[in-house]
């Protein structure tokens, strides 16, 4: 369990334990995503910059300039966070498809198909996410599993559909577009997803068999009012 919440160093079959954890225990369908890898070319200004900037200093810098995402795109909006082959329909939480996966591929990204049955997640850029998760203890409201990349955290949720969201956001005036929602048809890393940036990692880790999971209602108003300090992301979709 230590390495699935990133207290130990990642071990060459960390991921796959992490995934048989999340498949067989929490029965949630997780997928291989590609993988990170030393680059064949310098990576670009835009990417260098966005990565020092999540790190705050010059490491971020070296970091890009080391790793990068294993897919066939050189300026990759997602780098070393989503699927690729097999693709993410084939998510699932049949244990010898997940050993079998991990086994032939241990260094890839371990990700979470959301929706469905499966958690949904809403998530925030890292300082408005960290703030929110500030007022909502404030609040007394209670979060679920909370993970962070080096870019935004996550908020994982009950599930919910399309006609559930949009109700709940026309009854509010206007919502940030630093405020995303990872539902039916999404994903997002789990820990201890390794991307060029930096590690995934658990900032409150699944409890128990069956980890509890807020409903989105609640805590919307808190995000929209983290979200609105938060700048917008752009075109570029960050994890």
């Amino acid at each position: 369990m230590r390495e699935i919440l990133g207290r130990r160093r990642v071990t060459r079959w960390a991921r796959r334990t992490a995934a048989l954890t999340c498949a067989t225990r929490w029965r949630w369908p997780v997928v291989p995503g590609v993988e990170t890898r030393t680059p064949p070319w310098r990576p670009s200004r835009q990417l260098r910059q966005a990565v020092g900037a999540a790190r705050g200093n010059g490491s971020g810098r070296r970091a890009a300039a080391t790793m990068a995402c294993s897919c066939p795109l050189p300026d990759c909006a997602v780098p070393g966070a989503h699927p690729l082959d097999p693709p993410l329909l084939a998510a699932t939480t049949d244990a010898r498809m997940v050993r079998w996966w991990w086994t032939n591929r241990p260094g890839a990204a371990l990700l979470l198909a959301t929706g469905g049955r499966a958690p949904c997640a809403l998530s925030l850029p890292l300082e408005a996410g960290v703030g929110a998760l500030e007022a909502c203890d404030r609040l007394g409201l209670r979060t679920g599993p909370v993970l962070a990349t080096p870019t935004r955290v996550a908020l994982l949720v009950r599930p919910y559909d399309l006609a559930e969201l949009g109700e709940l956001l026309y009854a509010r005036d206007w919502v940030p577009s630093s405020l995303r929602f990872h539902g039916e048809g999404g994903y997002v890393p789990l820990p201890p997803t390794q991307l060029p940036a930096g590690p995934v990692r658990w900032l409150r880790p699944p409890e128990g068999d069956v980890p509890y999971l807020p409903s989105t209602e609640p805590l919307l108003d808190v995000l929209v009012d983290a979200g609105t300090a938060a700048p917008d992301g752009g075109d570029r979709l960050a994890h």
